[in-house]
């Protein structure tokens, strides 16, 4: 399983982003497909996910601003982001779980100025 992370980039405070995942698979099988973050210094977290059979999912910190959705026809996950804030700063990671196994993209860095 490969997954593929883009759309990141430096954006000001209160702008947009849409992050996207590529997985080389169908996604409708996997348990839980999803985004986590870690930015300098901190641990890796999770931002938000959508599992299956029990929806979607977000950190406190990004609820209200963060969307994550999925199209299974293209096998894409997306992370809609507004209202970013410089606390968003960090490397976002795409991730999928099937079983006991988890899957990681490349991080693709979020940068937010003041």
């Amino acid at each position: 399983v490969q997954l593929q992370a883009s759309g990141g980039g430096l954006v000001q405070d209160g702008g947009s982003l849409r992050l996207s995942c590529a997985v080389n698979r169908r996604i409708l099988p996997f348990n839980v497909v999803g985004w986590y973050r870690q930015a300098p210094g901190k641990e890796r977290e999770l931002a938000a996910a959508i599992s299956r059979g029990a929806g979607s999912n977000y950190a406190d910190s990004v609820k209200g601003r963060f969307t994550i959705s999925t199209d299974n026809a293209k096998n894409m996950v997306y992370l809609q982001m507004d209202s970013l804030e410089p606390d968003d700063t960090a490397l976002y990671y795409c991730h999928a779980r099937l079983g006991y196994l988890n899957y990681w993209g490349q991080g693709t860095q979020v940068t937010v100025s003041s």
